[in-house]
């Protein structure tokens, strides 16, 4: 599976803790962008052997990576069909907002032809709140975009909503027929953004805890009556179309990350790239971290428990074995762990419910080999 992040944006949406760097439409921006793709493809050929295997998955993110112009992004895929070998791929994603889908560059992506789902950042249908955040389209905006992308061809689309936004009274009403897949995140706030400092200073309030858990039922609700089917802490889907590049990270497969702030995993040694677009281009300096046992098995926990699938005794190392089936037994007493033995005892699944997803890390942290 393959990452590529592209860190160009319109501008720093009020939340964003991910590494992005506006953009401006001028003819520096556009050199700025041709000299990344130049480093992106780079840096493909340089560790093309790290992925000599078929490629199952690749998702291209950000950022923004609908602000890149067409050309550039066909040279991304170009250089990827010449460096790696795609005759396995089951799904390429790419992130997109919707004031960039227009029907030119709907139909520009279809010509590249690499790409079988999009995944579309709405957040929400309040067009008040999605000024507050810092987005840049509108209410109706969002809703066009989704169905111009459906009737040009792409459909396997994946959206992103977010609840505990401040003052949110209701649910988005928006007709889910045209999508497989919702993203629906809790808004956080991350240290060093703007919404931090709006919060701060008293110029946000956010939802307290309690409305924050309502509002998650109420979405899961929503969702499932509307046919999908939660598998994550944050994500839905109808049958089938569960996110299969996500869904390799929470089972720690072993991933290529690609560009500025990417990270790589190749199973037992994490690497990130510099976070920085000028080191990036100049440089491509990274760093890396050997894991250790007690590390993998901590990531473990980590991804695992926020699932619905869940984790099996027989994933336990041995010597976590006791402690681990103590603890758990609190978490399947209070109902937020379900267990199932569908082959043997040795092999029995820890699941969380619904309401042990919402106190996934802190039953993580409560799990961790110290």
């Amino acid at each position: 599976m393959i990452y590529i992040h592209i860190p160009f944006c319109h501008r720093k949406c009020t939340y964003c803790a991910f590494y992005s760097k506006p953009l401006a439409s001028t003819t520096e921006a556009r050199l700025t962008a041709a000299a990344y793709v130049d480093a992106l493809v780079d840096e493909m050929r340089r560790r093309r052997d790290e992925q000599a295997h078929p490629i199952h998955t690749i998702y291209i993110g950000g950022g923004t990576p609908s602000l890149l112009p067409l050309g550039q992004m066909a040279r991304v895929v170009g250089a990827l069909r010449k460096c790696f070998d795609l005759s396995q791929l089951e799904e390429a994603t790419i992130e997109c907002n919707p004031e960039d889908l227009t029907q030119e560059y709907l139909l520009g992506l279809k010509d590249i032809g690499l790409f079988n789902r999009l995944s579309i950042g709405l957040q929400s249908l309040d067009d008040e709140m999605l000024h507050l955040i810092g987005r840049r389209h509108t209410a109706q905006q969002a809703v066009e975009a989704v169905e111009r992308a459906y009737s040009v061809g792409f459909h396997n689309i994946s959206v992103d909503f977010m609840y505990g936004l401040p003052q949110m009274s209701q649910l988005p009403a928006f007709d889910f027929r045209l999508v497989n897949h919702v993203s629906a995140y809790a808004l956080t706030v991350e240290e060093g953004t703007a919404l931090a400092v709006q919060v701060r200073q008293g110029r946000v309030s956010l939802p307290s805890d309690d409305e924050l858990v309502r509002q998650y039922y109420a979405m899961r609700e929503h969702l499932a009556k509307a046919g999908f089917e939660q598998y994550e802490v944050s994500n839905y889907c109808r049958p089938g179309y569960h996110s299969r590049h996500n869904s390799r990270y929470w089972n720690r497969t072993p991933y290529l990350g690609l560009g500025a702030a990417a990270h790589s995993f190749d199973g037992s040694r994490r690497r990130w790239n510099v976070a920085d677009v000028k080191q990036y281009i100049a440089t491509q300096a990274f760093e890396e971290e050997t894991l250790t046992d007690r590390d993998a098995y901590n990531e473990l926990l980590m991804t695992a428990l926020r699932t619905t699938a869940g984790l099996s005794l027989a994933d336990v190392p041995e010597r976590c074995r006791s402690d681990f089936r103590r603890k758990m037994q609190r978490y399947v007493d209070c109902g937020w762990i379900k267990l199932s033995t569908p082959h043997s005892p040795h092999y029995t699944l820890f699941q969380p419910t619904a309401e042990g997803l919402l106190h996934a890390d802190g039953m993580a942290a409560d799990l961790f080999e110290m």
